[in-house]
């Protein structure tokens, strides 16, 4: 009898995990191992923890561990090692020799890839997750090590918010075998598009995820669908260019003119050269009456004349004539003076400027940045490549992304976003967003409320840790969008670690919906059964089907047809629906295989 190759690749890859991880330690458990210093490192394990896989997880991280970083110890069924270099030696006192995958978040990419190299030599079979914000030195890596998977938690996060400070939904495209799928809102797609629904209202004030097919009248503009992409603008370029295109309107010649004077001129000074000038051209006017001087030109004459010294003692004039002269002629002393100064302190307050970044006040319909870490400097590139005004705010002058915004023109505010000056300086009162994405969660709030203040109206995108948190800031301080990167990236790492059939995550609101292609295998539960059995509202929903060795993949496939060792299936899901589905398409041999392998021995340590 004809053996299948899939289940046999299968069969050997839990044999050996199950032979070679048995005499080294004595447990049977997979052993997974997460570096990292920041508050990824912390989500990734909380996602491997509470992934429902019977696991052993090891956790590196430096002895100094940031602050704003949750204590791993809440966390049930780990181990936690502390250690200052990412080496040989700390791999293998932290049992790597015996490890299916390894996770390297470090914040930094040299960090990460020596991490790699040394972790290669001590297991050179290794599956490599690595997070890399540099995407040129990320495909040179992918390249290096054959079984690893290179992420971005910037890249994958960036693009959710520049979207929410445009008020569109996250450009999130996927390709596919024959198509590219992509998220959009359910009226700015045509019907005959759309692959599947990944939101609805459920008429009680709450949204569905994954939801059935709602019926044609129950469907809503804003519902969020999978559809196919037919090369029409995204709905964050639209918006961009509408923006674009309303700010060019506004900018009349002389308004322009008039904002950039007050810009360069110091407050007072400019107060004191406008009361010059009005007792200049009062007392013109008034010696031009008195001395009966007729016509308009000879009455700027002897006014410019007199005003710059250039008058003689009149004593046949009148009194009203001979004051209107003094007062003439001492205002000209005191405006020749004070125009040298405004002309000096213009072209100073303009270097100064250009020095250190600021902002001039003509600017409006801008977005603000502030944190230009790999977050910050992923939504400022996206900003300026759909041609918007940007503005960034950081607080060292020397941040990731500041020869970035040097490069594309942006000026960058050195400063503390929390304080009203700093705000100020960026013209936000007139910008059209506050994107906040720096590290540090009380700093980004304090900007978001203040910005609030100065502006109450405007359209606020937050960054913040935890989801949770996250959630009820966005609904007690009516934040537009408030968002964890970790959060929206922790899944990608998992799914990477765990299930190598994932295509890609998807972003949905709160949730992580993954696509993925699920094959299969002889003798399995879905061996033999309709692919109606499959599509489960609320956690799976089938989108496509590829008949054994056909490349064809058939993206409306009937229901009724009846699954075959092979077959590949192409779904949206969650994580609990994908493992689920995993678990139906694996036939109970391999299945009773990995639950020893995922079962601990009796009398074995259980401990992390």
């Amino acid at each position: 009898m004809a053996v299948d190759p899939a289940r046999e690749v299968v069969r050997r890859s839990l044999v050996s995990r199950l032979r070679d991880g048995l005499p080294r330690n004595g447990d049977p458990r997979p052993h997974f191992v997460v570096c990292g210093a920041d508050a990824l490192v912390y989500t990734v394990a909380e996602e491997l923890a509470n992934a429902g896989h019977r696991i052993r997880l090891t956790v590196i991280v430096p002895p100094d561990l940031r602050s704003d970083v949750p204590d791993l110890g809440t966390l049930r069924g780990i181990r936690v090692v502390r250690a200052e270099r990412l080496d040989e030696r700390t791999f293998r006192a932290a049992g790597l020799a015996d490890a299916a995958a390894l996770a390297l978040v470090m914040p930094d990419d040299v960090v990460n890839l020596h991490a790699a190299l040394c972790a290669q030599a001590v297991e050179p079979d290794l599956r490599l997750v690595i997070r890399m914000f540099n995407s040129g030195l990320g495909y040179g890596v992918r390249r290096l090590f054959e079984d690893s998977a290179v992420l971005s938690d910037a890249a994958m996060a960036a693009p959710a918010f520049v979207a929410a400070a445009l008020g569109e939904v996250a450009p999130t495209h996927v390709r596919l075998p024959g198509r590219t799928v992509y998220v959009a809102r359910r009226a700015d797609v045509q019907p005959e598009h759309v692959i599947c629904s990944l939101t609805a209202a459920d008429g009680a004030g709450r949204v569905d995820v994954l939801p059935a097919e709602p019926a044609a009248e129950a469907q809503q503009p804003e519902d969020l669908v999978l559809a196919e992409a037919t090369g029409r603008p995204a709905g964050q370029t639209l918006a961009a260019q509408r923006l674009v295109r309303a700010r060019k309107r506004r900018r009349h010649p002389l308004a322009t003119f008039g904002r950039a004077v007050r810009a360069a001129l110091n407050r007072k000074l400019g107060i004191a050269v406008v009361i010059t000038l009005v007792v200049t051209a009062i007392s013109g006017t008034v010696l031009a009456h008195a001395a009966e001087v007729h016509g308009f030109w000879k009455s700027i004459y002897v006014t410019l004349l007199t005003a710059v010294g250039s008058s003689d003692v009149e004593e046949n004039r009148n009194a009203v004539a001979q004051a209107a002269q003094l007062v003439l002629t001492i205002a000209g002393l005191a405006l020749l003076p004070l125009i040298t100064a405004a002309v000096v302190e213009g072209m100073v307050n303009a270097r100064l400027a250009l020095a250190r970044g600021a902002v001039p006040n003509d600017r409006a319909d801008h977005i603000v940045v502030v944190g230009l870490g790999s977050v910050g400097t992923r939504v400022l590139r996206q900003l300026v490549d759909l041609g918007l005004e940007v503005v960034a705010i950081d607080r060292r002058a020397d941040a990731r992304g500041a020869k970035v915004a040097e490069q594309l023109g942006v000026p960058l505010i050195v400063g503390d976003a929390s304080l009203e000056e700093t705000l100020r300086a960026a013209s936000v009162a007139t910008s059209k967003a506050l994107v906040v994405v720096s590290t540090d969660d009380v700093t980004n709030l304090q900007a978001a409320l203040n910005a609030r203040a100065a502006r109450p109206g405007l359209r606020v995108v937050l960054r913040l840790f935890d989801d949770d948190f996250a959630r009820r800031v966005e609904d007690a301080f009516n934040i537009d969008i408030s968002r964890s990167v970790s959060r929206l990236a922790a899944p990608a790492f998992v799914a990477a670690m765990l299930e190598r059939d994932v295509l890609a995550t998807i972003p949905v609101d709160r949730h992580a919906l993954l696509v993925a292609a699920v094959r299969v295998l002889g003798g399995a539960p879905l061996d033999g059964a309709p692919l109606s059995r499959v599509d489960r509202a609320l956690s799976v929903r089938v989108i496509g089907l590829s008949a054994a060795g056909a490349e064809w993949v058939d993206w409306a496939p009937d229901p009724r047809r009846v699954l075959g060792a092979g077959d590949r299936i192409f779904v949206v899901a969650r994580r609990a629906g994908l493992r689920a589905l995993v678990e139906q398409a694996t036939p109970p041999a391999e299945s009773l295989l990995v639950e020893r392998a995922e079962t601990p021995g009796e009398g074995r340590d259980q401990r992390p």
